[in-house]
């Protein structure tokens, strides 16, 4: 579990980096960018700042190089608002949470677009059904819950007997 102390650092460190990249950097190499996250250590001596950048694929690299070009400048001004020891280094990371979200809508969009069709031989008789059991109905959290699936029976009644405890 992390302390209250570094979570609040992290959140200053974040609001100190964003707030420079948008105003006083003024490298021409870092457009487009904007700060997620912060992981900092527990001893507070490094920190992994999470990015995101929107445009193209060949231009986050060089979004990349101008960061790190960047980080001393960007450490001094952690360094003026946060009172620590230490200060932390900061390292850039890509951040591909969006990336990865998109993917995941892609795919959902594919499954509830092409509906799957389930064909049941029954007394050499061809009954088609669309079934909802691949069908997600809502994504909540980490979780994914889905349709039940048909059921050919009818749903009896339960008694206060059957109930599982």
């Amino acid at each position: 579990m992390t302390s209250r102390r570094v979570l609040k650092a992290a959140q200053a460190i974040r609001e100190v980096v964003s707030l420079a990249i948008l105003t006083e950097l003024r490298d021409p190499r870092v457009e487009n960018v904007t700060v997620t996250t912060v992981e900092v250590t527990g001893d507070m001596r490094q920190a992994r700042v999470h990015v995101t950048v929107m445009g193209e694929d060949t231009n986050t690299s060089q979004v990349l190089k101008g960061l790190s070009s960047a980080a001393g400048f960007l450490q001094r001004k952690i360094a003026n608002r946060i009172e620590s020891r230490y200060t932390p280094k900061l390292q850039f990371v890509l951040d591909q949470g969006q990336e990865n979200a998109r993917e995941v809508a892609r795919i959902l969009e594919d499954l509830a677009v092409a509906p799957k069709t389930v064909t049941q031989l029954n007394d050499n008789t061809a009954d088609t059904t669309t079934s909802t059991a691949a069908y997600p109905l809502a994504v909540g959290g980490n979780r994914l819950n889905w349709a039940a699936p048909l059921s050919s029976s009818p749903a009896q009644p339960r008694t206060m007997s059957q109930v599982p405890r």
